[in-house]
Parts: C-alpha cells; structure tokens; sequence
C-alpha cells in the first residue's frame, strides 16, 4: 500500500486516522504513552496487530525520553482489553531502555510486516481461482504493520494471478467494512461488493460466497477465536452453507494461557456508536444499549487457523499447541 497505517520518526509515532477514512488522509502525532493509549482507544489506530505495534512504539517513546515505564505501561495496558497483541508487545518490551526500546520497537513492526506477507503466501493456497471471498471487519493492511491478515492472504491469491473477488461485510457499528476494507479494496483494484451485515446469509444461500476470511483479536489455548462482533454469526452461516471458514493471525495473537474462548475478555464500546454515527442520532433517548466490540467463534466452526508458521486446519487444543511449540 501506498499509504502507511503506522509511521515511525525516531522522536514521535504517527498513526493514520482511521475515523476519517475513506474522506480524507491524516495523521496523528503522538510523542508520549498516554497520546499513545488514547489514539488506540479512540480508534484512530485499530486492529489487534497495529495495536501491538503502537504500544511498543508508546514505550520507546517514554523509553528515550528516560520516563517511568512502569506507568507508560499501566497505560497502555488499559487502553483496550481484548487484544493480546498489545500486552504481548508489552511483555516484550519490558526492561528495555533507551535506544534498545527503539530498536526492539522497531523489530516489532518489521516483524509483523513479514509475518502477514509469509502467512499471506500460505493462506494463498486455500483460495481456489475464481473465489469469491466474504470477510468482516478490517484485517488488512490498516490493521497491521502492512499488507494484513485476512486481507493479506486475498492480496497474496491476486498476487500469485489468482482471479479474486471480495464481499465486505459493513460491520456495524463502526462500519470498519465499508469505510476501510471497501477502502483498501478500492485501492488495489481487487473487485469488492459491499453489503449490509444481515445479508451474509442469503447470499451463501444463492451460491454466491464461496469461502469467508477474517483476521482476529485473540486465540485461545483451544483455538476458539475472538473477533470483530458479528464474527460468530458469519461461522454458524458458512457451516450451515458447507463454507470454508478460515481465520488467519499471526503467532502474537494466540494466548496460551487462556484455555478457552470463555476466558476471553470482551470489551464494551460507548453506547453512541450504536444510537449513532459521527454526530447523527437515529435511536431515541432512554433506549439501553448493549454494545461489546467482539464475540469468541469456536474452533469447532473453524476450518483453518492460518499463522506465519504454518496452516493449522481443524484447529483444537493439540494442534495449536503443536503449533505453538514448534514456533518456539
């Protein structure tokens, strides 16, 4: 992609604004922890690879500047719960001062760009020519260090003169699908239609979806995945349509300390992007909202769960931690 989601200077992050997008391009410069935590919890930045990646540059940032780390980290630990690659960054980045903050920063990022490339390649071989792809959320290039998860693997099947087609789910209520997936689509001149959420199911039911990709938030021990809300549902439909169902993340998105999809914290967003959008309000006052931000789909609805170190199909206990302990 032309346009880079994350931008390191040496002395500030700059973060493009992802609640702007696809009107206009801008940055957000943050030069401590906490402008840090707040543009992730703020969405400027989103998804659970770029957000692994802002929290190792928060702290290189405070790391430079000779700040206590201990509370940078605090930080930008609260600043989203559901994640596990932004307190798998932090793990990694514990201890370090100064320029080897920067440099550990730094690898963390490189790191991820190769790991979506690599899983890419992988996840290529399981789009048959001529696919049409439904996917949910934004796991692509916006979400990452560069290239993406789910989107990555579609980027790499064109790449490698697979003819491909893509079917953005909206996904409400942040529309992360039709302002950024539809977006990045756009931008590489792969086909994309997008639909509202709620007609997943009748396009599988007319044969017009032939598998369904998405990224994911976290992985438990058992290979249950969290992802976007909305992430199930698209599961329970592709195995009730006899769909491929196929989730792909990198290794830094696995927990295995979580056994199960249960343990999984789920985060609740603010009612008001559920009454509303941008300043426009269509539910009536009084109204209760629920609103978690993502949902756990079981691994038994899972066809694959694609890494940067291999294809892990049928996904349970055994075989994640196989997998786990082979990348060791």
């Amino acid at each position: 992609m032309n346009v880079q989601p994350i931008r390191w200077t040496g002395e500030s992050v700059e973060f493009l604004d992802q609640r702007l997008l696809p009107e206009r391009l801008e940055y957000v410069t943050c030069r401590t922890a906490t402008e840090v935590a707040a543009a992730v919890r703020d969405m400027v930045v989103r998804g659970a690879p770029a957000i692994g990646c802002a929290a190792a540059f928060g702290l290189a940032l405070e790391a430079l500047r000779g700040r206590d780390l201990a509370a940078a980290e605090t930080v930008l630990a609260a600043s989203r719960p559901t994640a596990v690659n932004l307190f798998w960054a932090l793990e990694r980045m514990r201890g370090l001062q100064g320029e080897a903050a920067m440099t550990e920063a730094v690898a963390i990022y490189d790191e991820d760009l190769a790991a979506n490339r690599r899983m890419g390649a992988l996840g290529a071989t399981l789009v048959p020519d001529g696919a049409r792809i439904m996917t949910h959320c934004n796991a692509g290039a916006l979400a990452t260090a560069g290239h993406g998860t789910a989107l990555g693997v579609i980027r790499s099947a064109r790449d490698a003169g697979k003819r491909v087609s893509v079917i953005a789910n909206e996904t409400r209520p942040y529309l992360q699908g039709a302002r950024l997936t539809a977006w990045e689509m756009v931008q590489e001149k792969i086909p994309v239609t997008l639909i509202t959420d709620s007609m997943a199911g009748h396009l599988m039911s007319r044969g017009e979806v032939d598998l369904v990709i998405v990224g994911a938030d976290r992985i438990a021990a058992n290979g249950d995945a969290a992802n976007k809300i909305g992430t199930y549902t698209l599961a329970v439909l592709a195995q009730r349509h006899g769909l491929p169902f196929y989730v792909a993340a990198p290794l830094s998105t696995f927990d295995a300390r979580i056994a199960d999809g249960s343990g999984i914290p789920i985060e609740e967003r603010p009612e008001a992007e559920v009454t509303g959008y941008r300043g426009m309000r269509w539910a009536p006052q009084g109204v209760r909202v629920r609103n978690p931000a993502f949902d756990v789909t079981p691994a038994a609805l899972i066809s694959a769960l694609v890494t940067e170190k291999g294809v892990v199909h049928a996904p349970d206990r055994d075989r994640v931690s196989a997998l786990l302990a082979a990348s060791r």
